[in-house]
C-alpha cells in the first residue's frame, strides 16, 4: 500500500477547480494520503475563493493532517527552506512518495529517492498506477 504524501500545491491544485485533473489522487483504495496542517495552510492562502476553500476543507477530510517535521538534509540534497518541513513531513510519516508540481525546488528529486521517499509530479504517480 503506497503512503503518498501531497504537497501544497496539490492541494491548491486539486481545490481549485471543481474537476480538476488531481481528483482521481482521491479515489485511490489502496493509498493512504498524508499531508501537513502546514501545506494545507499555503494552499488555503493562495485560493481566492470561498468555493475553492470549501473544496480544499472536504478534499482533506480524508488526508491525514500530521505536523511539519524538520530534520537535517543530507549534504547532497539542496532544497529552498520553506519545502524542508514538507520532505520532512513526508519522510516522518514512512511515506512512500511525495507528489508534487513544484518543478523549481524539487525539479532536481524528481523520479529519484531522499530517505525513502520517491519524489514525483501527480500526474506520474497516477500514469504508473495504470
Amino acid at each position: 500500500m503506497d503512503r503518498v504524501f501531497l504537497d501544497a500545491n496539490v492541494l491548491f491544485s486539486a481545490a481549485y477547480r471543481p474537476n480538476a485533473g488531481l481528483a482521481p489522487l482521491w479515489k485511490l483504495e489502496d493509498c493512504i494520503s498524508y499531508s501537513s496542517r502546514y501545506a494545507l495552510a499555503e494552499a488555503m492562502a493562495n485560493l481566492d475563493e470561498n468555493a475553492q476553500k470549501e473544496r480544499l476543507k472536504n478534499l482533506c477530510r480524508t488526508v491525514e493532517l500530521v505536523d511539519a517535521t524538520s530534520f537535517e538534509l543530507p549534504s547532497t540534497v539542496a532544497l529552498h527552506e520553506k519545502d524542508i518541513p514538507i520532505l520532512g513531513a513526508a519522510i516522518g510519516v514512512a511515506g512512500t512518495h511525495l507528489l508534487t508540481g513544484d518543478v523549481r525546488h524539487f525539479g532536481p528529486f524528481l523520479g529519484k529517492r531522499i530517505a525513502g521517499v520517491l519524489i514525483q509530479l501527480p500526474g506520474d504517480y497516477l500514469r504508473g498506477r495504470k
